[in-house]
């Protein structure tokens, strides 16, 4: 039996934990679920949101799926997500992003897979005052985590039967930092010969995403990047209520949607499971349950081509009725 950290976070977090918790269990897969707080609430009681405790957890069992947790802005505590990503080198954030079955869009035939390097560049949080007026932010590019992601994203198109993987930068302006993260991308690049290669400016590949985003398979790019084109190609499959997320390293991995906590609507039973169950599919997959994840993949899809579904989605269905109507899809 597979043991897995479960944080279950805050605001919408528990309600749709405790829906993919029960997918999963009526799917025939007995997992053993080490379930860790975090949060605001948490650090009212502990001092911090992400108590060294899940720390050990995750390192422990190797696997955590974790629901939304409340970052406030630009005041409060760090970041839980990125502090995770910190501590347990989490190098690689991969977001698939495909069409899903009777969720309006305005594109059809995405099946796109955004790989966002993790760990650095002006996520590194490296900044100051110059003087009162004066803001500076440093951006870090290193050889190493260039050539790590980039080999990470070759890696998963040969595994996953994708044909291309295109490397997204401004180099032509930020020629030292970009210009090092696209000289790994080539460095890598000759070991695949089988992988075809594309190269690309950011706000180039913002245009054609709006435009065609069936031109696009697997993208690697540096983390700011990342973060805002994953976001824009959630936007492409209906929001990001329905996109799911990983943050891979060598030891470890967090399998997690991209949404937030969404703490308007905690405890009214509207939440949205699906970006947290695709994640748990994600997460499946990672620890070899394969034919689990392609049972609950096919359950969550059917309901979704019955008309079943939440507020966010167009529908009416509560977070309950969402969740029973996938089981009975099983």
């Amino acid at each position: 039996m597979h043991t897995i950290t479960l944080i279950n976070g805050d605001g919408i977090g528990p309600e749709i934990s405790d829906s993919v918790i029960k997918i999963i269990k009526a799917s025939g897969l007995e997992i053993n679920w080490d379930i860790q707080t975090a949060g605001a609430d948490v650090a009212a009681v502990e001092g911090v949101p992400l108590p060294e405790r899940i720390l050990e957890s995750v390192r422990k069992n190797k696997v955590a799926l974790k629901a939304p947790v409340t970052t406030p802005i630009g005041k409060g505590f760090r970041s839980v997500n990125v502090q995770l990503r910190k501590d347990l080198d989490l190098y690689a954030n991969l977001r698939p992003c495909k069409n899903l079955p009777n969720v309006k869009t305005r594109f059809e035939n995405v099946n796109l897979v955004v790989v966002r390097e993790n760990t650095e560049d002006l996520y590194a949080g490296i900044e100051r005052m110059a003087d009162k007026d004066t803001a500076e932010s440093i951006k870090i590019i290193t050889r190493k985590a260039s050539e790590r992601i980039c080999k990470f994203a070759f890696d998963y198109a040969v595994k996953n039967n994708r044909h291309e993987v295109c490397v997204v930068t401004k180099a032509n302006i930020m020629k030292m930092s970009d210009g090092l993260f696209l000289e790994s991308y080539r460095k890598i690049a000759e070991n695949y010969p089988q992988i075809k290669k594309r190269e690309i400016l950011v706000d180039n590949l913002c245009m054609q995403l709006v435009q065609d985003p069936s031109r696009f398979d697997v993208l690697v790019l540096p983390n700011l990047y990342g973060d805002i084109v994953s976001d824009l190609t959630a936007g492409l499959i209906g929001g990001l209520g329905v996109a799911q997320g990983a943050n891979i390293g060598e030891n470890c991995a967090v399998f997690e949607p991209v949404h937030g906590s969404a703490p308007d609507i905690k405890g009214q039973n509207k939440a949205n499971p699906t970006a947290l169950l695709l994640s748990a599919v994600e997460m499946l997959k990672y620890i070899g349950e394969n034919s689990y994840a392609e049972k609950i993949e096919c359950a969550l899809f059917k309901t979704l081509s019955q008309d079943v579904k939440t507020v966010d989605l167009g529908g009416n269905a509560t977070t309950t009725e969402f969740t029973e109507k996938i089981i009975e899809n099983l």
